[in-house]
């Protein structure tokens, strides 16, 4: 048989960086038209144009000068609820434009640290306050970044911004994501069904996919085949498509059809080049239906482009 559908396999690490570059126009825009608000109305007194001074800097994009003016003046307000907002969003921006994982988590342990003290200053000054929704917005996000050992926070911090009445578009996608990571998947459909445009020509590849893994983990095989096959015929994306193939193929060959299967396979390899992966599962198939000797082929085909495939290695005894 074919493998079974695996939550851990493609799209984990692929979603977080198509995420991450859907979402961060969407932030740098939302938090600009807020640090503007509050760099023109709330600063009253000698310190204003020191204020303006970094909502210019955030406006033209110098997120690292604005982070570290922003924490030169913490240390004389460390609980400047303007300070550590623009510290906060600054360091967002700048995880998001790392390369390093590591360089990423730094600035995203900053911004999550800058905001929920912002949270906290503010909550204890004048109690609860609906303008949060900005920084719950970028909190959620900036967990969602931290990990999955985090999505739970991610959720919580993306549910309040939306319960605050702020509207981002990207916060269906990224709930989706999160509560898939929680293997709450019927929140994750919803979510995701949410996120897309029904007005849209061209719906995110992305997005159809996501949906169609929540619905293979809610094992409603006929919903997650209808968005596999519309993402395999509208996505540009080479991998994209390989993915959605592969799960079609899953599907198929568990309802027994395997010509089905088998031509949905053989599409992968023609749209998407070779891979081991694809020959592999063709090599499940033709041993599920009993053709051992083709079976054999693709897996010795599979091992040739990827001599590290255990499971080809192991079907083959090697």
């Amino acid at each position: 048989m074919i493998k079974e559908y695996s939550r851990s396999g493609y799209g984990a690490r692929f979603q977080r960086k198509r995420a991450l570059r859907l979402g961060a126009l969407v932030v740098s825009a939302a938090v600009l038209i807020f640090l503007i608000s509050m760099g023109f109305v709330v600063v009253k007194n000698s310190s204003r144009n020191k204020r303006q001074g970094l909502v210019a800097l955030f406006e033209a994009s110098s997120f690292d000068k604005a982070f570290e003016e922003s924490g030169v003046q913490l240390k004389e307000k460390p609980l400047d609820f303007f300070l550590l907002t623009i510290r906060g969003f600054s360091a967002f921006q700048l995880a998001i434009a790392q390369i390093n994982n590591f360089d990423t988590l730094k600035y995203i342990d900053e911004c999550i640290w800058s905001l929920r003290k912002a949270l906290l200053s503010r909550n204890a000054s004048s109690g609860p306050a609906a303008g949060n929704g900005h920084l719950y917005y970028v909190l959620g996000k900036a967990y969602y970044y931290k990990g999955e050992a985090y999505a739970d926070l991610s959720v919580k911090y993306l549910e309040k911004a939306r319960e605050s009445g702020y509207t981002a578009p990207d916060i269906p996608q990224y709930l989706g994501l999160t509560y898939a990571s929680l293997e709450d998947y019927r929140n994750s459909v919803s979510a995701f069904t949410l996120a897309l445009d029904p007005e849209e020509e061209h719906p995110s590849d992305i997005l159809l996919l996501s949906i169609a893994r929540s619905y293979l983990a809610l094992e409603d095989y006929e919903a997650a085949k209808a968005y596999l096959m519309q993402c395999a015929e509208t996505s540009r994306d080479s991998k994209t498509v390989n993915a959605s193939r592969l799960l079609l193929g899953d599907i198929l060959a568990k309802n027994g059809d395997y010509a089905g299967a088998e031509q949905q396979l053989l599409k992968a390899l023609e749209e998407g080049g070779e891979s081991a992966e694809t020959h592999f599962q063709l090599g499940e198939l033709y041993s599920a239906g009993g053709d051992f000797t083709s079976a054999k082929a693709e897996f010795r085909r599979a091992v040739k482009l990827d001599p590290a495939h255990l499971p080809a290695r192991a079907r083959l005894g090697i």
